[in-house]
């Protein structure tokens, strides 16, 4: 594969404020333009962008995946172990609650990873994971 490009995604918020406080100060992302109607966010190396839509809900379906009830759509980042469990901390310590507490999942098997998941202030779905080696991601 040629070198990684930066992905591009752009998801509804119901609050801007409170969008921009979740992804900057409890994410950790930097921040870029702005508007009234929207914030562009760099997750990781990528961009994802906050549209303000006061009439955002979240998703409630879901798929089983080695015993837990994965929301879907939900995204983010595969991380290093020591990123995954400092951001772990941080989401913890904010008070948010983990829909998927931080697990090691498909533990002995190909692709074994350590995963955590919990939701934006609008209900977007965010997953964070991270592997011993990266080479696991698309182990099968």
């Amino acid at each position: 594969m040629d070198e990684l490009r930066p992905f591009h995604l752009a998801f509804p918020v119901h609050d801007l404020a409170a969008a921009r406080t979740f992804y900057r100060d409890v994410l950790g992302c930097g921040e870029g333009r702005s508007s009234d109607h929207w914030i562009d966010f760099d997750l990781g190396g990528h961009q994802i962008v906050a549209h303000l839509d006061p009439d955002a809900r979240p998703q409630a379906t879901s798929n089983a995946v080695d015993g837990h009830q994965v929301p879907v759509p939900h995204f983010g980042v595969v991380l290093r172990m020591a990123d995954w469990e400092a951001l772990a901390a941080r989401v913890e310590a904010a008070g948010i609650e983990f829909g998927i507490a931080p697990h090691v999942r498909f533990k002995g098997q190909p692709g074994e990873q350590a995963t955590m998941f919990f939701r934006d202030p609008s209900g977007n779905a965010l997953e964070f994971k991270a592997f011993a080696h990266d080479s696991m991601l698309f182990a099968s």
